[in-house]
Order: structure tokens, then sequence, then C-alpha cells
């Protein structure tokens, strides 16, 4: 009996084939092209997600320059005195005052090459075209 057993062990072929490896092959390579894309779109969803702090950021500075003066401020001066500290990921930050001092536009440029704007009235960071350096 164990004599059967042994010979059986013996006969049996070892390893894999080439389709089997050419399986798993394509399937690893299936699985790549679906992640690294994923994990490409992160880096530009970090930065974008700087410049959208950086908008809510400059927007409690606006209401404390507001609070501390009277008037909304269009000079990033006064925003970073009010205490405005710009992030790596914002390139390019402007502050823009509507007419009679009533609402503030704010717009941050990102590592991502897209500008944010947020507008008072809004109250929420809006997507805009891309950035010109």
């Amino acid at each position: 009996m164990i004599a059967r057993i042994r010979k059986s062990m013996d006969e049996k072929e070892k390893g894999f084939t080439l389709i089997e490896l050419l399986v798993v092959i394509i399937i690893i390579g299936i699985l790549a092209a679906i992640a690294i894309p994923v994990f490409l779109n992160q880096r530009q969803k970090g930065w974008d997600a700087a410049a959208k702090s950086d908008l809510k950021n400059m927007a409690t500075a606006e209401e404390t320059v507001l609070t501390d003066t009277s008037t909304y401020s269009s000079v990033l001066a006064d925003l970073t005195a009010a205490g405005f500290k710009p992030s790596v990921a914002s390139v390019d930050a402007h502050a823009a005052v509507g007419t009679g001092g009533t609402k503030y536009v704010l717009t941050v440029c990102s590592k991502s090459n897209f500008s944010w704007s947020y507008d008072s009235d809004a109250g929420i960071p809006v997507k805009g075209a891309a950035c010109v350096f």
C-alpha cells in the first residue's frame, strides 16, 4: 500500500503549465490597469482638498477682518494679518470684495492646475477653470 502511494506521488507532474502562468499574469495585469489610475487620482484629490481648506480658512479670516474693521478686505496681507496661513498646495490666492462691501469672492489655484472659488453668498467652494501661471 505504501509502495503504491509512493509510486503515484513520483509519477505526478510537478509545476504549472504555461497556460496557468499566462492566466495568472493576465489577471495581475487587469488588476494593475484598474488600480493604477485610482492611485494617481488620489494626489490630485489631495491638492484640491488643500485648496478648499485654504478657501475656508480665508473666509474665516475675511469674517475676522469684517469684525475688526467693519468692512471686508480685498488685500491678501489683511487676511494674513487676521490669521490666514496658506498651505503648500495653494499656489496663488486672491480676495475680491463686491460692490458696497457686502460680499466677497475668494480664489485659490491648487497644484492640480484648477482654480477654486468661494463666494460668500453661496458659501461653498466651486471648481473653476484651469489656472494660468
